[in-house]
């Protein structure tokens, strides 16, 4: 996976191939979708989510550019696998999540494997986490109409923030750089991912796309 999909396609950071080789993706996919963990494509997991393809993971934390200093906001824990790759990479990091049961699912497999520099917390990530602002970095692994202004509040001098913007039929992957307080923002590919959903997102609607 490591040389065939991210290597070939243009992630060559030693400690992003590093990180991909370290988690085992099986470990973070449903039972059944265990043979294709692996595969670079997405894969359903509980709560009409998805665990995003190997390339998509890897462009969004190459495209963080982290050194092991930073702390980290992510928004949607998911399955956990992206946040595993992160606690690999970073320093700390709070991961949010409205679904609970994802959260403990998640928790329970990042706590076997070993990450104790990654925080879980069940709640409305388009509001993000203030307590622990400013963050180094934000990454969102979920589709939002526009950035969430909680987020880019609480990302530091700076900082990166890595999102996917756009509606279901429409999305670019952003990188926003905080440069004198104002966003700077650069598209990294297309992508589809699920909605983010919140007070600051999308709404109530609990459709994945």
């Amino acid at each position: 996976m490591v040389r065939r999909q991210l290597f070939r396609r243009g992630i060559r950071s030693p400690r992003v191939l590093a990180a991909f080789r370290n988690v085992p993706r099986e470990r973070f996919v449903p039972s059944g979708e265990r043979g294709e963990a692996y595969e670079d494509r997405a894969l359903p997991i509980d709560c009409r989510q998805t665990i995003s393809q190997p390339y998509i993971v890897g462009l969004m934390t190459d495209a963080l550019l982290l050194d092991g200093t930073e702390s980290v906001l992510e928004i949607g824990t998911g399955s956990g696998y992206q946040t595993a790759i992160l606690a690999e990479l970073a320093r700390h990091v709070v991961s949010i999540e409205r679904h609970g049961e994802l959260s403990i699912q998640a928790a329970a497999v990042l706590t076997e494997l070993g990450y104790g520099n990654a925080e879980l917390i069940v709640g409305d990530g388009t509001l993000g986490w203030p307590a622990a602002a400013p963050y180094d970095r934000i990454l969102v692994a979920a589709a939002a109409d526009e950035m969430p202004p909680a987020l880019f509040q609480q990302l530091r001098e700076g900082g990166i923030l890595v999102l996917p913007v756009g509606d279901s039929e429409s999305q670019s992957l952003l990188k926003i750089r905080r440069i004198n307080g104002r966003p700077e923002a650069s598209e990294l590919t297309a992508c589809r991912f699920v909605p983010l959903i919140g007070a600051g997102g999308a709404g109530s609607d609990d459709s994945a796309t």
